[in-house]
């Protein structure tokens, strides 16, 4: 009976198989290794070949041989990866990582996890790619006696994540996980990894314009590929090596590179790279004037990174064709390209992708910060040791301390006596910064969960939303006052933003007097967002049902404009109920420094101005909310 097994777009007789490979897999199933390193000697030569591998995987299935399964699963995902089909590539790599985590075989799980990492970061998924990268190292570093394959899957990762920082422009950060996966592979002697992380090095240098320490890093990868025969590492570092001439602007020495390699990197099948080296031999031809053969190599280029979904080098092929076609004297079909390129890159550096690795990050920062903290103690105990010594240091030293303490005083008390205003822009400043623990981080939680719940259309909306509130507080914070115009924008973008974590619930009205002109009257800038924040927190956050705050801006005299918030909450008896009952009490200073900052603004112009927070009640005199009313001068 033949043996059939479905890869790809073919089904395939076990008849086209070589006895040979047979063999060598029926032994390997009878032994059942369960560590990468075994099955990988056995099968090294064989496993690029996803025929092979799909006949291994099906006799490995019938023998419920999991790891070998995994095994052969993965590099079938890796082949399909570097022709740049990547959703069969994602299939197959999740299928061994399921496999893996059957097996309880962490040599699997880690090789499923990063590669899942690869293939996503070429797709610039960074979110996703992030997610796969961490989660195998973290594995990895929790075995406590780790073998061979698991030390090299540490610097995959530790390199993958150097290649997300990259691509977030992080390019020290990028570095230096690179320099850490050098490391370990000096230690391990893998000629392989070492070639791949002067690469990546390299290309660090390049984004950053250090382009000679790009060409020695590129050289120093190109000389260990070299030595190990990797024809598609020396595909790489010669396009690498080939683009640098081109930004010193020696087109000629770039196309001695790049002319054998557009046969090469078809031969190798590679699309990614395949695509690259089109568009860098047509922006050598531009260079050299021949726009025909430009135009041709780059948009073979472009087709390959449409066709197999690669943003990144679609937005490099763009900028290449305008800067072609503004050479050549088509300016508006340069613009034309230029704006796709503009298109692209919004893409590819979307808010959703960099607000997530923000945190991320931030703990690199404040891990940095500790290490510089002890190194700086460290360096002070020495110094104290040094001064018990050297009676005269410490006199001078103490003497000096007892200056800058006596000018720091002065300043201090200089401080204390400046004029209500500076002390009340101060207190400005810290109205705004006061809004970051209560309202930003929660506010990026909320979008994060339309991201995690894949509603790209909602987080998009709203991120936008959030990116331009986050603006104006910023522009706003600066100013002394701004129009009511411009306040009641940013209210309404803030409203917006809050009501995603109240499910869209509320429902908030603004209305304005016709003969009211909202941009010739002046007010403190960010004066009513703690009055709305009460009501939502306070009135609105622990009430059933129908939510509702209206804001509502009405002429009382010719000097002055009231506006009305209210809101239809459980009244501040009730708020203040819960707030005593709460576990952890923060004390809200949002009101009193906006009274303080109202009442600084009307005596400037030398006129008056009122607060009053009116408890409602019903007809049988239960609580229906909270009014407030702000009354300021017309300037």
């Amino acid at each position: 009976m033949s043996v059939f097994f479905f890869l790809g777009f073919n089904t395939v007789s076990a008849q086209a198989v070589p006895d040979t490979f047979k063999q060598k897999v029926e032994k390997l199933i009878a032994a059942s290794p369960k560590n990468y390193s075994t099955i990988d000697d056995a099968l090294k030569s064989e496993k690029r070949d996803t025929l092979l591998m799909g006949y291994f995987n099906e006799l490995a299935k019938e023998a419920n041989y999991l790891e070998g399964q995994s095994y052969a699963l993965n590099h079938i995902g890796r082949a399909f990866r570097n022709l740049s089909q990547f959703d069969r590539a994602v299939t197959y790599h999740k299928e061994g990582l399921q496999l893996a985590k059957k097996a309880n075989s962490i040599d699997f799980q880690v090789l499923s996890l990063n590669w899942l990492g690869v293939v996503y970061r070429r797709m610039d998924a960074i979110k996703t790619a992030l997610d796969y990268n961490q989660e195998a190292l973290k594995l990895a570093e929790s075995v406590e006696n780790p073998n061979y394959h698991i030390k090299r899957s540490i610097n995959v990762s530790l390199n993958c994540i150097g290649n997300l920082y990259q691509t977030l422009e992080q390019y020290d950060l990028a570095i230096e996980q690179f320099t850490k996966a050098l490391k370990l592979e000096y230690e391990l002697n893998n000629k392989l990894g070492l070639a791949i992380n002067y690469q990546n090095i390299g290309h660090c240098n390049e984004l950053k314009g250090e382009l000679e320490k790009a060409l020695e890093n590129y050289r120093k990868s190109l000389a260990y590929n070299e030595e190990i025969n990797n024809d598609l590492g020396r595909v790489i570092c010669k396009n690498s090596i080939a683009q640098i001439h081109l930004k010193q602007d020696m087109p000629n020495a770039a196309m001695v590179l790049l002319k054998p390699l557009q046969k090469k990197s078809k031969e190798l099948g590679d699309n990614f790279i395949t695509a690259a080296v089109f568009i860098n031999s047509g922006w050598a031809e531009t260079k050299l004037g021949n726009y025909t053969e430009a135009e041709n190599l780059i948009k073979r280029g472009l087709n390959l990174a449409v066709q197999h979904n690669m943003p990144s080098t679609k937005l490099l092929a763009y900028e290449h064709l305008s800067e072609l076609e503004a050479k050549k004297g088509n300016y508006k079909d340069a613009l034309q390209y230029f704006k796709k390129a503009q298109d692209v890159e919004e893409e590819i550096t979307s808010g959703t992708n960099f607000r997530y690795m923000q945190d991320v990050i931030s703990r690199y920062e404040a891990e940095k910060k500790n290490n510089e903290i002890a190194n700086l103690a460290k360096e002070n105990e020495l110094v104290r040791l040094r001064l018990r010594k050297n009676q005269t240091t410490f006199l001078v030293s103490a003497l000096a301390i007892g200056l800058i303490a006596s000018i720091l005083y002065i300043l201090h008390r200089k401080y204390q006596s400046q004029n209500e205003k500076k002390v009340l822009s101060l207190e400005q400043n810290m109205l705004r910064s006061q809004m970051n623990p209560h309202f930003l981080f929660n506010s990026l939680n909320s979008i994060k969960l339309y991201i995690i719940n894949n509603d790209k259309k909602n987080a998009v909306h709203y991120l936008n939303k959030f990116s331009k509130l986050v603006r104006k507080i910023l522009e706003a914070s600066s100013q002394k006052e701004i129009t009511l115009e411009e306040e009641l924008e940013t209210i309404e973008l803030y409203m917006n933003i809050e009501n995603i974590r109240f499910s869209n619930e509320i429902d908030f009205e603004v209305n304005i007097d016709k003969n009211i002109d909202l941009s010739q009257i002046k007010i403190p800038s960010l004066a009513l967002q703690p009055f709305l924040e009460n009501a939502l927190w306070h009135g609105l956050s622990p009430k059933e049902g129908n939510k509702k705050v209206s804001l509502d801006v009405a002429h009382k005299t010719n000097g002055h404009v009231t506006i009305t918030i209210e809101d239809n909450g459980i009244g501040r008896q009730a708020a203040h109920i819960n707030k005593e009952n709460r576990v952890l009490k923060r004390k809200s200073v949002g009101i009193d420094i906006t009274k303080e900052r109202l009442a600084n603004f009307a005596k400037d112009y030398q006129n008056s101005f009122e607060v009053q927070i009116v408890d409602l009640f019903d007809d049988k005199g239960s609580p229906r909310g909270t009014k407030v009313e702000v009354e300021i001068p017309i300037i």
